[in-house]
């Protein structure tokens, strides 16, 4: 089996990437990046010299490039992860989330009816979204497969939109397509725009760790590891036209959860306790910014056998382990542009 998978050198990709080529050595796994500021080759520095990998630099967003694409590799199946996905920058520059995330899509759903005509069922067309898409919830509920789209940035707005698109697809032409939204991931190779590598990171250099608002919004964490065994699952096992959701079922206010962190690491870097949480500073709210994410994971349970693999503070120390032991990982993804923008971003209130 030959795979496409598009945004392999990001955060969540990488570890996809590296889950197929480690488990299935008898598959090939085509690893497509732009390499934007969060697309890093040296993710799958560990991966990069199997033979069983190849990685090709390209942008969805070029209709023409993906035709050829697809015209030279003869793909068994895509497994579709690139976008773009920070939602201030999507309050900043709302088009770039459309072309990536939007018409980069129909791009390679184009693609694959063009050259899967008359194989769709033999082949798979697998759409990684978000739990954005559903909008807020209140205190109680949570998301699940049937709840009601209600984006509320333009990020959350443009993967509604491509999750549209593939199901339109599938319905119109018979692709074989299969969806999973998943709540707030972390783990290893997490750029640093993100709260918690960055808050691990602005704490062991002593700089201000920015709190946007009171700190009370509510996100359900995953591993990133747990995330790349559900996509695993799913795009094996799940039938055509399936969603799943995929859930850690760990929910955490952002204070609390930054206050467990500042904790965590007073005691991995020798610091007074309460020493981290001084950095502590609240910054001016995101525009738009949803207060709940939940998301109801038990139909994937149900269906196919999965569960988170680690309780969250286990899964938390292990994060924090990996970024402190990799120093020059984070210093490489921390300069240049990037400190531009997170000046910009996390002005004082």
């Amino acid at each position: 089996m030959k795979i496409l998978i598009t945004g392999g050198a990001g955060f969540i990709g990488s570890h996809v990437v590296r889950r197929f080529v480690n488990t299935y050595p008898e598959y090939k796994i085509i690893n497509l990046d732009k390499l934007t500021y969060a697309g890093n080759l040296a993710n799958l520095k560990d991966v990069e010299e199997k033979q069983n990998y190849e990685f090709v630099k390209g942008d969805i967003v070029d209709a023409i490039f993906i035709d050829q694409l697809f015209a030279d590799q003869d793909f068994d199946a895509v497994i579709h992860l690139a976008a773009e996905s920070h939602v201030d920058r999507s309050i900043s520059s709302p088009l770039e989330f459309v072309m990536t995330n939007v018409v980069g899509t129909v791009n390679l759903l184009n693609a694959a009816k063009k050259y899967w005509t008359g194989e769709y069922l033999n082949k798979r067309f697998y759409h990684v979204s978000t739990d954005e898409v559903y909008g807020a919830l209140g205190e109680e509920e949570m998301f699940t497969e049937e709840t009601s789209y209600d984006p509320h940035s333009p990020y959350s707005a443009s993967k509604a939109s491509s999750d549209h698109f593939v199901r339109a697809y599938q319905d119109t032409y018979g692709l074989n397509a299969v969806i999973s939204n998943c709540s707030n991931n972390y783990g290893s190779y997490h750029f640093p725009e993100k709260l918690i590598p960055l808050a691990i990171n602005n704490i062991k250099n002593n700089k201000p760790v920015p709190i946007y608002g009171k700190g009370e919004n509510v996100r359900d964490w995953l591993w990133v590891e747990d995330h790349a065994r559900a996509i695993d699952l799913i795009f094996h096992k799940a039938e055509s036209g399936t969603t799943y959701n995929i859930g850690g079922h760990n929910e955490w206010k952002n204070i609390d959860l930054i206050r467990l962190l500042c904790k965590i690491m007073d005691r991995k870097l020798g610091r007074e306790e309460g020493a981290s949480e001084r950095l502590l500073t609240f910054v001016a709210d995101r525009a738009g910014h949803d207060l709940r994410y939940a998301i109801d994971s038990s139909k994937l349970q149900k269906d196919l056998g999965w569960k988170p693999s680690l309780k969250f503070e286990e899964g938390l120390e292990k994060t924090m382990d990996w970024y402190l032991a990799n120093e020059d990982w984070l210093n490489g993804v921390t300069s240049g542009d990037y400190q531009t923008y997170y000046t910009e971003q996390y002005s004082e209130r």
